[in-house]
């Protein structure tokens, strides 16, 4: 699986942005799909995780009602959509995907339980 990220940018606190995934491969749809952030100086730090049917979410707690992550599998591709945004989301955003199954949510939050990632995505939110 080759994954493709796009939509970063620049944008003023309270913006929003859309970042895309695409996906090669033809078992898109039998993935887990999870995107990741890291800051300058920081690790890499898990955001949210979608289901292979996406019929089940886990967002990092600092997110949750301002991000939303959804996928097409018709389209192979996840979709983050940012809102209210903050300058403490600046980072370069990672897709990835992983092969196992969705089980208890703590799973899908260490970036072992990944066996894909693209390569990132600039986002920086100015005050």
């Amino acid at each position: 699986v080759q994954l493709q990220a796009s939509g970063g940018g620049l944008v003023q606190a309270g913006g929003s942005l859309r970042l895309s995934c695409a996906a090669s491969g033809r078992t898109f749809s039998t993935y887990v799909m999870g995107w990741f952030r890291q800051a300058p100086g920081k690790e890499r730090e898990f955001v949210a995780a979608i289901s292979w049917s996406g019929g089940s979410t886990y967002y990092l707690d600092s997110v949750k009602g301002r991000f939303t992550i959804s996928r097409d599998n018709a389209k192979n591709t996840v979709y983050l959509q940012m809102n209210s945004l903050k300058p403490e989301d600046t980072a370069v955003y990672y897709c990835a995907a992983s092969p196992r199954r969705w089980g208890p949510v703590i799973q899908v939050v260490p970036t072992t339980f990944y066996n894909y990632w693209g390569q990132g995505t600039q986002v920086t939110v100015s005050s």
